[in-house]
C-alpha cells in the first residue's frame, strides 16, 4: 500500500511531511472568484496558477499557507501536489455550509483528493492508500471521529469507493503540540497564525471578529456570500453583525482549536 500525507499548511500536518517520510504529499487549496483577495504578490499568483493548472484568483485561507507549501517544498526537497476543486463561490449546493451540512469540506477537499487518487494512484484492482493525517497526542478524539466512519477493514469510502486507509502517527507517538511548535522553530518554513478558512464557521464568534481585522476583504466576501445565498453560515448570528462587534484585540491563536475533523487535512 503506497502512502500519502495530508498537507493543511498547519505545522502539524507538516511535521509529519518531514518526520515521517510517504510516497506522496498532498495539499488541497480552497479557491475563490472574488478579485479584492487576489495576493499582492504577482509572483506567488502565477506559481500557484501553474501549480493548480489554472488560473489562481484567491484563497478563501490566509495568503500565508501558499508560502508554507512552497517552503515546506523546498525545505523536505520533495514535491507536493497542489489539488482543486471548484471554487468556493460556485458550489452547486443551493445553501452555505454549516456545522451541520459541511459540503465545503467534502467538494473542496475530499473529492480532489478522491480525484488525484483515482488519477495517480490507482494500482492494481482499486488499491487504496495510506494518507498520513496530521492529529496530534492528545487529538484522539478527532481520530476516532474520522476512523468511525471507515468500514470493517479501516478503509474510508467515497462514492462508494473505498480508498483511503488514515494512519495518525503522531498519535501513534506520543507526540504533543508543544514538541511541533518547537520544532519548527529555527526552520525555514511560514506558518499562518491559524490554517483552514479565516471565516470558517467552526471558529468561535471572537475569533471571527479578530479575522476582519486581519483579513477584511476575505471577511467581506463571507459576509457577501450571505446576502447573495440569503443564509448563514452560523445560525446564532450573521457575519455582517459579528464584524459590526466591538474589535477583539487581545486574542490568543493557541487558545483556540478546530474540532472539525476532516477539513483541518
Amino acid at each position: 500500500m503506497k502512502t500519502c500525507t495530508s498537507i493543511s499548511g498547519g505545522q502539524s500536518s507538516a511535521y509529519v511531511a518531514a518526520n515521517y517520510p510517504s510516497d506522496f504529499l498532498v495539499f488541497a487549496l480552497v479557491c475563490i472568484e472574488d478579485r479584492n483577495c487576489t495576493p499582492k504578490d504577482a509572483g506567488i499568483v502565477k506559481e500557484v496558477s501553474d501549480r493548480i493548472g489554472r488560473e489562481f484568483i484567491a484563497t478563501a485561507e490566509d495568503d500565508i499557507i501558499l508560502n508554507t507549501v512552497l517552503d515546506l517544498e523546498q525545505y523536505l526537497g520533495q514535491s507536493i501536489d497542489w489539488v482543486v476543486g471548484r471554487p468556493f463561490d460556485r458550489l452547486r449546493n443551493t445553501s452555505l455550509p454549516n456545522i451541520t451540512w459541511r459540503h465545503c469540506t467534502e467538494l473542496m477537499k475530499i473529492k480532489p483528493m478522491f480525484d488525484w487518487w483515482k488519477n495517480h494512484c490507482l494500482l492494481g484492482e482499486n488499491e487504496p492508500i495510506a494518507m498520513q493525517i496530521g492529529f496530534r497526542s492528545g487529538e484522539e478524539n478527532r481520530a476516532k471521529n474520522m476512523l468511525d466512519r471507515c468500514d470493517e477493514n479501516g478503509l474510508r469510502a467515497y462514492q462508494k469507493k473505498p480508498w483511503q486507509k488514515p494512519v495518525f502517527p503522531m498519535i501513534t507517538d506520543g507526540i504533543r503540540r508543544d514538541q511541533v511548535v518547537n520544532y519548527w522553530k529555527d526552520k525555514p518554513v511560514r506558518f499562518a497564525p491559524q490554517n483552514n478558512c479565516v471565516g470558517c464557521f467552526h471558529r468561535n464568534p471572537l475569533v471571527l471578529r479578530k479575522m476582519f481585522d486581519l483579513h477584511p476583504n476575505k471577511m467581506k466576501w463571507f459576509v457577501e456570500m450571505e446576502k447573495r445565498k440569503k443564509a448563514r453560515w452560523k445560525s446564532e448570528m450573521s457575519y455582517e453583525d459579528i464584524g459590526k462587534h466591538r474589535p477583539q484585540t487581545e486574542i490568543n491563536f493557541e487558545d483556540w482549536s478546530c474540532d472539525s475533523g476532516y477539513c483541518g487535512l
